[in-house]
Order: structure tokens, then C-alpha cells, then sequence
């Protein structure tokens, strides 16, 4: 049978949040008599945050081909562009929550083509396809994606420009993986960059956000596809740290979960771990119908901290004991759609932050001293292994491993709300750069500019190959209107 821990957990929550009585945390701010927040005019794109509401001059979506046909056409929208002085960027899924894949008054591009193709120990991809369509094309031939988050909803070109990481243990972020790739630059040059052609190019592309050049291609690694025992350990958080480095190394794949319950907050933390067991490999499967379980039960965590504990009681006793098998693809293989929220009054914001192993107990002492004191609803906190990264130029994992922590909010859609947000934000930044650590830079713009340079040290020396590779600025986003102009 097919293990899908995900659902099994929450299906099992589910049943005990709906027969509980709510308990509404007296600091949650009301949204009682408030509008919801209009849906976007004509003229207008947002991203997954709800938040980022960006006028567009133009949007298409293409699906030709990696090939002469996607060259000309790029190249005449660049064109456009530069006669109109307007800005152009390329997006799939839009899952970053700051505009950074939204030119405003721009060009706006969305790749809608899924074309994959097996090459051995590696993948030929079209700069659109979601990690879906991946593992559907890799998972018949025995491979699977070196390195890809835990969902499968995101755009692979993506993955490279925001420098994405997840479960597995062994490796850099996802870049680390990518042999090379193809692009046009804003002048119209079609080149291929790679650590032996154009190096300068794919470090700064690697986690680049799309501003180094409109990537049209990729090959990339791929590993066996495994299958996999999970196994879980409950223990004190502050313990967390010693052992996710022990399991690190030994196992394939492996996170950590910590109790967002405020009774008890981010004092215990679970580690799961994978070993490659003998067996056939079954097919890729996703949670399915379950998630609609799994959905209900994660969202009635907000503002419910009976559900928050009950859903830890079950993660660490009745659920960690049904151990079970899933392929090395079917873990990866679901959609981040099923926690989204419905709430049109509120918004999922993400947050992540990379410190060094041993100052894990110091990043956990901050976060209870500074979360608990705002507004905000922390739904969920995954721990991740990230082996160092000495390549991209906007490097979040230098000199040494990080455990990685993605956070999950649900927010309130208000101005209050928001600058509770922004407040709470900052004081975690300061607080993981005091500590040498850094933030990832794909989700709200809260931080500030001093606070960005601090955290990514070679921001310069991007802005330095940015501007030498694209004098007129035809590539903007987000990220380079809020921040890396000011540099």
C-alpha cells in the first residue's frame, strides 16, 4: 500500500476538529465588518499572496516549443519592450508573494508547455513544465527529480530562479542540479550557460529571479527512483538539530515538524526520516481524495488551538506509528492546492529562514520570544536539510549546511494585520542575521533593503553583472523594483 503521511495525519485531525468546540485566541484581530478584498481589474495580475495587485501592460501565454519558434517570439517581445520602455518577465504558477514574477506596466509572460524528456541520468525540459508533469515523464522510466520541493505545482525555470531546495538530504539547493541552461538575453542573444559556458551568467540566473535573462530550456540531474520506509522520533526541540545532522547524513530523504500549539510553542519537534527499503517501485500516486480531508483539517487550525495540540497529539502518537512505504516521486508528486485557503478575508503567507545547525536552539529561543507576541496565525513549520551552496551569487546556504524553516501563516487581509506582519518579520530577520543566518527572498516584501544586503553578502556583485547584461533594466520584477534598484 501506498503510504501518504500528509493526508493520513490530517484526515485523522479532521475528525477530532470538527467535534471539538472552537477556542478563539483572544489577540486574533476581527475581521468582522470588513469588505473582502476586490478581485483583480482588468489590467491587473497578482500572485499567490493576494497581495501583490500589479497593473500589466500585456499578458500572453505561449506554448511553443524549445526551438526557433519560442526564440522569435521572446525576441519580439523584448523588442516591444525596449521601444516602449516597458519591463518584461516570465512566469508558470506565480507562487512567489512579493510581484517577483510581475513586470508592472510590463510584459508579462506565462509558460504553459510541459514537454519533458528522459535522457539517462538526466532531463531535458522545457523552462514551463511543473514538477507534475516531471515526475509523470520520469516516473515510467525508474528516475526521479534530483532535487524539487515537496509539491509538484511549481514551474521548473522557477525552481532554478528562486534557487529552491526540499526533502532531499544529500544535496545543494536546486540549481546544484541543473547541468545548464538556455536563454535569451535582453539584447536577443539565444546562449547557452552552464559552469563551463557562460559561468558567470548561471551563477547569477541561479536564484536570479528572471532577471538575468529569459530562460527557455534546462537539462537537469536525475536520480532512481526508490522506495522508501519512513520512520518517526519525537523529542525536545532543542535536541532537533543533533539528530537531524546524524539522520542527514544516512538517509535519502528526511524533515522535521515542530508543535505550533501556543501551549508548548515550538517546544517539541518531530523528525521523519526515509530509508531505501527492497521491493517494486509502485507508480507515482498524490494524495487524491483525501485531500479534501487533509484541506478542512489544516485550515481549522486558524484561531483554534485545540486543533493545533490535537493535531500534534496524532502527528506524534497514533499517526507515527502507521508507518508506511511510498515511492521516492509520489512523495514529491501533490499539489500545494490542497491547503490553500478559501477565506477571501485572509491570505497564506509564507516565510523561510536558513541558520547553521548548531545555532538551531538560538533560532528557536527567537522565534518564541518574537511569533507569539504578534497577530499572526502560524499554521505549520517544516524543518529541511540544505547542504551548502558555493555557486549562485544570491546564495542563502554558504559556507556550510542549513536547516531550512518554512513557515506557514494565515494572515488577515488588513492594513493592521499587515504592519503587525511587517513588524514581526523584521524582528525575525534581525534576529537570524544576528545569528549568521539568512531569509529566502521569494515572499512578502517586509524586509528592509540593509536587511537584504546583510543577508545576501554578493548582492552587489549581482547588481554589478545585472546591469552589465541588461544596461536598458528590459527584465523587472518585484524583487528589483523594491530592492535590488536601490543597490
Amino acid at each position: 500500500m501506498v503510504w501518504t503521511r500528509r493526508a493520513a495525519l490530517m484526515g485523522l485531525g479532521g475528525a477530532l476538529g470538527v467535534a471539538a468546540s472552537c477556542k478563539v485566541m483572544p489577540r486574533l484581530p476581527s475581521t468582522e465588518g470588513m469588505a473582502p478584498p476586490s478581485p483583480p481589474a482588468p489590467g491587473l495580475m497578482n500572485d499567490a499572496s493576494r497581495l501583490s495587485p500589479t497593473p500589466i501592460f500585456k499578458h500572453i501565454s505561449i506554448t511553443e516549443d524549445p526551438g526557433d519558434a519560442l526564440v522569435a517570439l521572446l525576441r519580439a517581445e523584448l523588442k516591444a519592450a525596449r521601444a516602449e520602455n516597458r519591463p518584461v518577465n516570465i512566469g508558470a504558477a506565480r507562487h512567489s508573494q512579493g510581484g517577483h514574477a510581475l513586470p508592472r506596466d510590463g510584459h508579462a509572460i506565462t509558460f504553459d508547455n510541459g514537454s519533458v524528456q528522459s535522457l539517462g541520468d538526466s532531463y531535458r525540459v522545457h523552462a514551463g513544465a511543473r514538477w507534475s508533469q516531471v515526475i509523470a515523464a520520469l516516473d515510467p522510466k525508474g528516475r526521479s527529480p534530483k532535487v524539487m520541493q515537496s509539491n509538484n505545482d511549481f514551474g521548473v525555470a522557477a525552481a532554478f530562479s528562486v534557487n529552491a531546495h526540499g526533502w532531499a538530504t544529500a544535496f545543494a539547493p536546486m540549481g546544484s542540479t541543473v547541468r545548464s541552461v538556455r536563454m535569451i538575453l535582453p539584447d536577443g542573444s539565444d546562449i547557452t550557460a552552464s559552469r563551463s559556458e557562460n559561468p558567470q551568467l548561471f551563477a547569477a540566473a541561479m536564484g536570479g529571479y528572471g532577471l538575468i535573462g529569459l530562460i527557455t530550456e534546462l537539462e537537469v540531474d536525475s536520480v532512481p527512483n526508490l522506495l522508501l520506509q519512513s520512520s518517526q522520533r519525537v523529542m525536545s526541540a532543542d535536541d532537533f538539530a543533533t539528530a537531524f545532522t546524524q539522520v542527514a547524513r544516512t538517509s535519502p530523504m528526511a524533515y522535521g515538524r515542530l508543535n505550533v500549539a501556543r501551549d508548548g510553542f515550538f517546544q517539541e519537534a518531530q523528525l521523519t526520516s526515509f530509508h531505501e527499503i527492497a521491493g517494486t517501485v509502485p507508480a507515482a500516486s498524490s494524495i487524491g481524495v483525501t485531500g479534501a480531508i487533509a484541506s478542512a483539517v489544516f485550515r481549522a487550525q486558524t484561531g483554534n488551538e485545540w486543533v493545533k495540540a490535537r493535531r500534534w497529539d496524532l502527528e506524534t502518537g497514533p499517526v507515527a506509528w502507521a508507518q508506511g512505504t511510498a515511492s521516492r516521486n509520489s512523495l514529491g508528486n501533490n499539489s500545494l492546492a490542497f491547503y490553500f485557503g478559501k477565506d477571501p478575508r485572509r491570505a497564506d503567507i509564507l516565510h523561510e529562514y536558513f541558520v547553521a545547525p548548531d545555532r538551531f536552539p538560538d533560532f528557536l529561543a527567537a522565534c518564541r520570544a518574537i511569533i507569539p507576541q504578534s497577530f499572526q496565525e502560524l499554521l505549520n513549520i517544516t524543518l529541511r536539510w540544505v547542504e551548502e551552496d558555493n555557486f549562485s551569487v544570491l546564495a542563502y546556504a554558504p559556507k556550510g549546511p542549513r536547516i531550512a524553516a518554512v513557515m506557514f501563516f494565515d494572515q488577515e487581509i488588513s492594513e493592521r494585520s499587515e504592519a503587525d506582519m511587517t513588524r514581526m518579520t523584521r524582528a525575525l530577520v534581525d534576529a537570524v542575521l544576528d545569528m549568521g543566518g539568512s531569509y529566502y527572498l521569494p515572499y512578502r516584501p517586509h524586509e528592509t533593503v540593509e536587511q537584504l544586503v546583510h543577508s545576501y553578502p554578493k548582492v552587489d556583485e549581482f547588481v554589478r553583472i545585472k546591469r552589465q547584461t541588461d544596461p536598458a533594466l528590459v527584465l523587472r520584477n518585484g524583487l528589483w523594483d523594491n530592492y535590488l534598484a536601490q543597490i
